[in-house]
């Protein structure tokens, strides 16, 4: 059983392999002249979204066709790339022109996940008896696609996390328009998130302290479906990486299927194409 369906993955190849940097079949340093054949991106990739989706070990999904070193190797080298930002901004850029990205409505909000390996982005969880936790601060726009994305300790509170998430989704679309409405929880309740909303020249819908939530839910519920969207593949779940760029790049990967997903689903109600999926499952 393939680890996505194929309407997910082919689109989402395509576009990761435009990215790839040109590289030899055969290392052209080695000292007799030969070597063994570099094992292709495509089954790399196709073994880093089995990681991503089932949140396993390399080891217990290496294959005979590809090692877990030669995963570790790659998925190392395609996060110094920055290469699934880039296909997230690629994917935004596609749901835009296709769909349209509602702008002028954001909503903010923090998700603590497990990292049992600790590392960078890794800190003592409140919620996990003091466990090694990872925060996952999301924006998302007005139908719930993911813009911006900042990973950092469990022990961070949301609050300081808000400017640096609000910058990444600026950096992922480009201008947002004028008037921009940010609908976020009780936990940015306090006078400097409203100061930063102030002076970025949006204005805010804040859930109050000591009001029940369902209550003032509003508009902010988009961004707890896509935290749960994200939290349903494994490695987002429980992150056993290390390295805070490989951290950044499943983040980011697992943003852009999202975003695809989102996109495939409402399109095919809109457009008519060849593997146009007959159904609202993708298959």
């Amino acid at each position: 059983m393939p680890a996505l369906p194929s309407s997910l993955l082919e689109p989402a190849w395509v576009q990761f392999a435009a990215l790839l940097p040109e590289r030899p079949a055969f290392a052209p340093g080695h000292p007799l002249g030969c070597h063994r054949r570099r094992i292709p991106d495509r089954v790399v990739f196709e073994h880093v979204v089995q990681a991503l989706v089932h949140g396993s070990g390399y080891e217990r999904i290496a294959s005979p066709h590809c090692s877990d070193r030669t995963i570790r190797r790659r998925v190392k080298l395609w996060a110094e790339l920055g290469l699934a930002r880039k296909l997230h901004e690629i994917a935004l850029a596609a749901y835009d022109r296709m769909i349209g990205l509602c702008l002028d409505e954001l909503s903010v909000d923090g998700c603590i996940t497990k990292a049992p390996g600790g590392g960078d982005r890794a800190g003592r969880s409140p919620v996990d008896r003091g466990k090694q936790g990872l925060k996952r601060s999301v924006a998302v726009e007005g139908a719930g696609v993911p813009l911006g994305l900042v990973a950092a300790g469990a022990n961070r509170h949301d609050s300081p996390l808000l400017k640096p998430t609000l910058d990444d989704a600026k950096a992922q679309v480009g201008v947002l328009p004028d008037h921009v409405n940010v609908n976020l929880d009780r936990g940015y309740d306090s006078g400097k998130s409203r100061a930063l909303l102030g002076e970025l020249g949006f204005t805010g819908e804040i859930a109050r302290k000591g009001v029940p939530a369902p209550v003032q839910a509003g508009k902010r519920w988009v961004v707890e479906r896509t935290h749960s969207w994200m939290n349903g593949y494994g490695k987002l779940r429980r992150c056993t990486e290390k390295d805070s760029e490989v951290v950044d790049f499943y983040l980011y990967l697992a943003a852009a299927m999202v975003t695809l997903r989102i996109l495939i689903q409402r399109a095919r109600t809109r457009y008519r194409w060849d593997t146009r999926p007959t159904t609202r499952r993708l298959k």
